[in-house]
């Protein structure tokens, strides 16, 4: 089971919300009678999602050198160039998962979206290859079609995502 550790000004509202999950069923499975006494550093259940320091591959995102390295158990695996978000939608910094995969989204996110463990970001393709390498994003990570195409083969749901600077 994955444990995600509650932040500053996070409710149990937002983690149900980040992680897609309905808030009666984060209530359930952390047992929690009062949801107002949530306290930052608590490790709060999210059920369905496996524990990321069991699964052999996770991910790094460098927004500065606009990169996302794949590991696996700790070796890089492949480095690929995306693009970021731009000046006043910048890309969120910190420690997420991939929550879920859809192919073929639609629209300018091309041929695959993966969730983050954040209300509505993403790493996805793009329908605008010439983006890549550059800060134009809402937010989100993009990536070349077959590039996000690869990652979405290689890495299962619960995979870390660390975005650094």
């Amino acid at each position: 089971m994955y444990q995600h550790i509650v932040r500053p000004g996070e409710t149990l509202w937002q983690i149900s919300e980040d992680y897609r999950i309905p808030y009666t069923t984060l209530l359930q499975a952390n047992q929690i009678v009062n949801p107002n006494l949530i306290y930052v550093g608590q490790a709060v259940t999210i059920p369905g999602l496996p524990n990321p320091d069991l699964l052999p591959y996770s991910i790094m995102v460098s927004i500065s050198n606009r990169t996302l390295t794949l590991f696996q158990n700790g070796a890089v695996v492949k480095t690929y160039p995306i693009a970021v978000g731009r000046i006043l939608k910048q890309t969120p910094i910190g420690e997420f998962v991939i929550i879920n995969k859809a192919p073929n989204p639609g629209g300018p996110f091309g041929t695959m979206w993966m969730s983050l463990s954040k209300k509505h970001y993403g790493i996805h393709g793009t329908n605008d290859p010439s983006s890549i390498g550059r800060a134009v994003s809402r937010g989100c990570i993009r990536m070349f079609n077959q590039d996000v195409e690869e990652l979405a083969r290689t890495i299962p749901i619960g995979t870390r995502v660390s975005i650094r600077p």
